[in-house]
């Protein structure tokens, strides 16, 4: 929806069902008195732990398919599933939190979700059946979806207003860092264990979370207070990012529209996606509220954190698929490759935490973004002949770029929200912004496909028998006794591996354009000065 769209007169704020806004004992409304040091260190390790487990699990399994596959004796296309049906339930579950917050309380649902998630973990890891554990996984993606956005609203609730951009610096190490190491502990767990520790892992870890946030959140005053429940509004969110979503999952391996199911689920998801938007738009209490789309600042930095995950989805996606289908490499090998870019991304959240506010986050997000640019445009000329070290050392200094641009980024977006609306909010820009990353996902591995098919084509025309090069390489092919069959196989695989050599560099070209239209739009925006420090404002 248009930041310039008004919404009819009968639509009422999201804070309206609990009449004014909370009061200053609200945990809507305030930071926590009194913690300070060791305990306001502890309950930050302790959220960030919850949220990295979290986002790690998205992506841990990615490299576990081939394994969970061969162990519960099924394809590695219905293994999948394990995927598709953690990104479904957490999808639809992401913006709901902001309705259920007001509701339940923002405490008592962020233990709530973390103590369920740790329980659907130890049940996804003793699961002897592949059906029990695809539901096992849908569970776990339900209860997860509010500890991202909650853990974002409780750290910024809980740190003074003068230390919040070092809050959310901690809350996006743990956000961009899960996603880049998941290969790597994937790869490493499956080969010196087995896959079910990949769920049995977040155990330990949940149970620490859970409680030392037990022990230190106070109970919300303004828990039960909420508006009464919009069901069209529910029932529509489920039906329509539950369908996108497994559009999304599936689609390149059902060959996108030329399936019967992929075809009726995006007829169904448009539908179901447009009625909610009508729906939500003239309902008094919505399950999303749309009216934070009339602020021009979150409206535009939504925009931009949407495609900007579209674009960092090559790095995160491309980047791996290409260092394992042309370059040879293993999962494990390909994930050590893209570990370099947290390397820096780690030491500089940090050093941005502790300075942001003293800069405008346009400067700060527009240099993240033109850096990302630059490097992107380097991994454009990669090469089939690379080495490791020249592989990893774009990575190296793009991890410079991501905290610069996302950190701002994200202040910007929640500058001009109110704080009865700061719940609702996170919720709304976590759920764009990992629709956003599934989207762009299933889009370049498609695209990447495409464009290998039409540079194959370019390439293998000039793969003929008067051609001087084709001839020098089939003599050399002689040479050492590779003919017939063998000859021919050898010539596709080299024409292939040069033609998705060739898309690999059209993605990063792509993505480089892209992160300099991110760094224009920027301007377009109007964040606060000292933007985390406005928020609760």
């Amino acid at each position: 929806m248009s930041a310039a769209t008004p919404l009819p007169k009968r639509a009422a704020p999201a804070g309206a069902a609990h009449g004014p806004g909370p009061g200053p004992d609200s945990a809507a409304g305030r930071s926590v008195p009194g913690m300070r040091g060791a305990q306001l260190a502890l309950l930050t390790f302790a959220l960030s732990l919850a949220t990295f487990i979290e986002v790690l699990d998205s992506t841990v399994t990615n490299v576990a398919v081939p394994a969970i596959s061969g162990g519960l004796g099924v394809s590695n296309s219905q293994g999948t599933w394990v995927i598709s049906s953690y990104s479904v339930a957490a999808a639809i579950a992401v913006p709901l939190t902001g309705w259920l917050s007001r509701r339940l309380g923002e405490t008592r649902l962020f233990l709530g979700a973390v103590i369920l998630f740790t329980l659907t973990s130890l049940l996804c890891g003793v699961a002897g059946d592949f059906h029990l554990l695809v539901v096992c996984r849908a569970l776990q993606g339900l209860f997860s979806g509010p500890m991202v956005p909650l853990s974002q609203t409780i750290l910024l609730r809980t740190f003074p207003p003068d230390k919040r951009v070092v809050a959310l610096a901690l809350w996006a190490m743990t956000v961009l860092l899960a996603p880049i190491f998941g290969p790597v502990v994937g790869g490493w767990i499956i080969d010196s264990f087995s896959w079910p520790w990949i769920f049995l892992i977040n155990l330990p870890i949940g149970i620490f979370s859970f409680a030392v946030c037990m022990t230190l959140l106070r109970p919300d005053a303004s828990a039960g207070k909420a508006a009464p429940i919009d069901l069209p509004g529910i029932l529509l969110l489920v039906i329509g990012v539950g369908s996108l979503q497994t559009v999304l999952d599936l689609g390149h391996d059902r060959g996108w529209f030329d399936s019967p199911l992929i075809l009726t689920l995006a007829i169904v998801a448009g539908l179901a996606i447009v009625s909610l938007l009508i729906w939500e738009a003239g309902e008094r209490h919505p399950v999303i509220d749309l009216s934070l789309f009339r602020d021009r600042t979150f409206s535009f930095c939504m925009l931009i954190i949407s495609l900007g995950m579209m674009s960092f989805s090559v790095v995160g996606v491309i980047f791996p698929l290409w260092l394992q289908a042309v370059m040879g490499y293993t999962a494990y090998q390909a994930g050590l490759a893209t570990a370099p870019l947290g390397v820096l991304a780690l030491v500089f959240s940090i050093l941005v935490g502790v300075y942001a506010a003293r800069f405008d986050a346009r400067v700060l997000a527009t240099f993240g973004f033109l850096l990302f640019a630059a490097v992107l445009w380097w991994d454009a000329h990669f090469t089939l002949t690379m080495t490791f070290t020249q592989i990893i050392t774009p990575g190296l200094i793009q991890g410079i770029g991501l905290p610069c641009f996302f950190i701002p980024l994200t202040a910007a977006t929640l500058s001009r929200v109110s704080d009865d609306k700061l719940a609702a909010a996170s919720s709304l820009s976590n759920f764009l912004r990992t629709l956003s990353a599934a989207f762009g996902t299933a889009m370049s591995v498609t695209l990447w496909d495409n464009r290998a098919l039409y540079h194959y084509d370019v390439v293998a025309q000039s793969v003929t028998k008067s051609s001087g090069n084709t001839q020098r390489f089939v003599q050399s092919l002689h040479g050492m006794g590779i003919d017939g069959a063998r000859e021919l196989t050898t010539l596709h695989h080299v024409v292939q591996q040069q033609a998705y050599m060739m898309a690999t560099g059209d993605m990063f070209y792509m993505a480089s354009i892209t992160c300099l239209v991110l760094a224009a739009m920027m301007w377009l925006t109007r964040p606060k000065r000292g933007a985390a420090m406005a928020l609760g404002h």
